[in-house]
């Protein structure tokens, strides 16, 4: 073995600057048996200037935003079939597409841990920690008037920005006489993971096979069914703001159509084209992004797969100024 030590004191810092370069120069050309160089070739001449190394690129050249732009618009599906019969066939096989797609794997509600409770002013309340099988787990409250039936018509509400705010709608189906869950699945709410760096723990998920969207989709079926049983109510109501959660809502009634007694969005969107026409950043709505989605369905196709859940969408995400909306394919 062959050491060498070398104190640089031009500039003095740790660089690899001139004074460092030929030091390193001297060494291995004298333990490689090369002829001794102990000075840098000059090489000032051979740089290139920023207009000699701009290359350009051409008028057309496409963005990836644009490139994917491109591709939507190339996109064909076949129409739902009109025909009953038909249609039930469709739907089957359609509906196992989608749980490819969305890697979609059922889960179960195995504890429903009591976090705490009030009684206060005529209003019942319980936050809940569910546990499902999967060993994931969301966060929720239940809410009720403490003058309503146990058996009162129940609602599964979801908001793009926790269940916080979804404060207005859960009083609006309490003044009702219903009881209501307010529920955060995993990346939404009180379950994002916390991040005292920018990880980016959607794609993390992705990378182990799974998609953000089947697990959301599979917590909110396992949530409504766990409201089914406790207000012993055979269908549940679902009313979502925002584009996540009306994705989030429209997969679960697809793959769960006789589950939900109706579906409302606000906030909602017309296709999954809007993602790239507004358009909206993967950090926004990281499971709408989830691969081949898109290029297999859309809105309407969620629609006709949640058949007989009754679906309204309301007051659509609106477009930037001069942007037509896209329909979808």
């Amino acid at each position: 073995m062959a050491f060498a030590w070398h104190e640089n004191r031009d500039p003095g810092t740790h660089n690899y600057q001139l004074d460092n370069r030929e030091a390193a120069y001297r060494f291995f050309t004298t333990h490689f048996d090369l002829p001794l160089a102990t000075k840098e070739i000059p090489s000032d001449a051979e740089i290139k200037s920023y207009d000699e190394l701009a290359v350009g690129l051409p008028q057309d050249n496409l963005t990836i935003l644009g490139l994917a732009r491109k591709m939507a618009a190339a996109i064909q599906r076949e129409p739902v079939p009109a025909d009953s019969a038909a249609k039930s066939t469709w739907a089957a096989t359609e509906r196992s597409k989608l749980e490819s797609v969305v890697r979609y794997k059922p889960a179960k509600v195995t504890n429903a841990w009591r976090i705490w409770n009030t009684k206060n002013k005529g209003l019942e309340t319980i936050a809940y920690r569910f546990d499902f099988d999967n060993r994931l787990s969301a966060a929720g409250v239940w809410l009720k008037a403490l003058g309503a039936p146990a058996d009162a018509p129940a609602t599964l509400v979801l908001n793009d920005k926790g269940r916080k705010e979804a404060a207005g709608v859960v009083s609006d189906r309490v003044n009702r006489g219903e009881q209501a869950l307010a529920l955060d699945p995993l990346f939404v709410g009180e379950t994002i993971p916390q991040r005292p760096d920018p990880t980016d723990w959607e794609l993390l998920v992705a990378t182990t096979g799974d998609r953000p969207l089947g697990i959301e989709a599979a917590q909110v079926i396992a949530a409504a069914k766990w409201l089914g049983g406790v207000s012993g109510q055979r269908h549940v109501r679902l009313e979502t703001t925002g584009i996540r959660s009306e994705v989030i809502g429209l997969v679960a009634a697809a793959l769960e159509p006789t589950l939900f007694s109706e579906q409302v969005s606000y906030q909602a969107m017309r296709s999954l084209g809007y993602l790239l026409e507004a358009p909206v950043a993967f950090r926004a709505a990281p499971e709408l992004f989830c691969l081949d989605l898109y290029k297999n369905f859309d809105i309407d196709r969620f629609i006709a797969l949640a058949a007989p859940t009754k679906l309204n969408l309301r007051d659509f995400a609106q477009l930037p100024a001069g942007k037509a909306p896209n329909p979808g394919p």
